[in-house]
């Protein structure tokens, strides 16, 4: 279906000409940058263009124990025996600085993960700031917060995080773990570590005490030693669901914490007396204009029978509108995904459909010939036990189902190995109420989606982990009582 209006747009690219990428980054241990006892480094790039951004430090087992180490001795020294008061203040400084620059964080994030500008700009990195902004004010209110209970920090935290959300992961985790009296060793992912590093820059600068914070790049062996080291009291870690599973075995028998927040699923519930014009706007934002690059995007959608046809129709042609390509430009919708390896997975997944005979719908837009793209896709028909219905696919594709009752949708929404998040809509208030009760899902957003607020807990049922992150709910996985 093609759109009677061609909307052409000059480009505007956001400038990089203020943004400081050094050609090397070492280890940020114990307050500094240090060479790695390992002695190799590996290439990150931007994966718009494949242009190489800088290399990093590889982690070895001796390098993470250093940093243990570091955040061993902070701890015992200086940062439990400080009032919650002044942890505070240090927390809302990081609030402050990360404001201060904040085209900056956006710039680099865009550059080296892909995403467009708008959400790097818009969302992350304010959303990052204001993790820490809200940690900050329960720094010195743990008591209140658990009232009659005596809560204490765990000791050493290692973090691990993914690449689809790199500034704002590390506001999740390092925030609440600084706020409850913790140290931490964070573990960025390995192809997208720049942020991570430009935040240890940071919080050098806001004088934070020497191994607080410690961030370690490298491969999953960097993270392995993370979580086995014995000095470790709690791991959080964000990714895949098989990648958890393996943390899980390891910790096993051993007293260390654990908070998973793993793969997700999610489904769009559209009934027929919701807001379609609204409900489709709220489908595109919640799978294709962050690249499905979300662990809780929408990339199920079931939609009641007798307005299927009227809705497709509709997301075909507002897939018409998006434009995919430089993550800098900010009339991109949709930018770059991460790696090639990923690339991959997804056209295997989009073949997957071709070959069971289900209906492809991609838009006529065209995709940059340099870098790692993909066009916005549907596909039409697949059956619940499809692979393309079950399993998280991570790029911009939506499964599309049709559903008759109400009981019909639940079971077909709950028949997946995730529960991370839905959208539910329909104008019935009691609808999704109703909804909310019996959908196995963490968050669930009504007739909107994708709507995040740092007092607001966030995580998953079955296998999309537990533990939840953000809200009042967010501190206590870095507690004991």
């Amino acid at each position: 279906m093609k759109n009677n209006f061609e909307w052409k747009y000059s480009p505007a690219p956001e400038s990089t000409e203020h943004i400081k990428i050094d050609p090397r980054y070492d280890l940020f241990i114990n307050g500094k940058f240090v060479k790695p006892l390992s002695k190799t480094y590996f290439e990150t790039s931007d994966p718009a263009t494949g242009k190489m951004l800088a290399s990093m430090a590889h982690a070895n087992e001796k390098d993470v124990n250093t940093a243990v180490l570091a955040a061993k001795t902070a701890y015992d020294k200086t940062w439990k025996k400080m009032p919650g008061k002044e942890r505070g203040k240090y927390i809302f400084r990081i609030a402050r600085m990360i404001q201060e620059r904040a085209r900056e964080f956006a710039i680099i994030e865009s550059l080296n993960g892909g995403k467009p500008i708008r959400e790097s700009r818009d969302f992350d990195i304010p959303l990052a700031a204001n993790h820490f902004s809200y940690y900050a004010g329960w720094a010195d209110k743990l008591d209140y917060a658990f009232p009659n209970r005596t809560p204490k920090s765990l000791g050493v935290v290692g973090q691990i995080i993914p690449w689809n959300f790199p500034l704002l992961m590390a506001a999740w985790k390092i925030a609440p773990a600084l706020a409850t009296g913790n140290t931490v060793v964070l573990k960025p992912a390995e192809t997208t570590s720049l942020t991570a590093l430009k935040l240890a820059e940071l919080i050098r600068d806001c004088d934070l005490p020497p191994g607080v914070v410690n961030i370690v790049t490298g491969f999953g062996n960097t993270g392995a030693a993370l979580v086995n080291h014995s000095l470790v009291n709690k791991i959080a870690f964000t990714g895949s669901t098989g990648v958890g599973k393996l943390i899980q075995k390891s910790i096993a028998g051993t007293s260390k914490k654990l908070s998973l927040e793993l793969g997700g699923k999610g489904a769009h519930l559209v009934f027929d007396d919701a807001p379609i014009n609204q409900a489709v706007e709220g489908i595109v934002n919640g799978i294709f204009f962050n690249q499905g690059h979300v662990c809780c995007a929408g990339s199920r959608l079931y939609v009641q029978e007798n307005v299927a046809s009227e809705v497709i129709t509709k997301l075909k042609a507002r897939m018409q509108t998006l434009i995919v390509g430089d993550p800098l430009d900010k009339n991109t919708d949709i930018g770059a995904i991460n790696s090639e390896g990923q690339l991959k997975k997804i056209k295997d997944y989009i073949q997957l459909g071709k070959n069971e005979g289900l209906e492809i719908y991609q838009p006529e837009c065209g995709i940059p010939t340099k870098g790692f793209f993909c066009k916005p896709t549907l596909i039409i028909g697949a059956g619940q036990s499809s692979r393309l219905v079950q399993e998280e696919i991570f790029g911009p594709v939506l499964s599309i189902q049709t559903f008759r009752t109400i009981e019909e949708v639940i079971e077909k929404a709950n028949q997946v190995p995730y529960g991370l998040s839905a959208g539910v809509w329909t104008d019935k208030g009691s609808k999704i109420f109703n909804l909310t009760s019996k959908l196995r899902a963490g968050v669930i957003w009504a007739n909107t989606y994708n709507k995040f607020d740092p007092t607001s807990p966030f995580g998953g049922y079955k296998e999309s982990g537990f533990g939840r992150e953000g809200g009042l709910h967010g501190l206590q996985p870095y507690l004991s009582f």
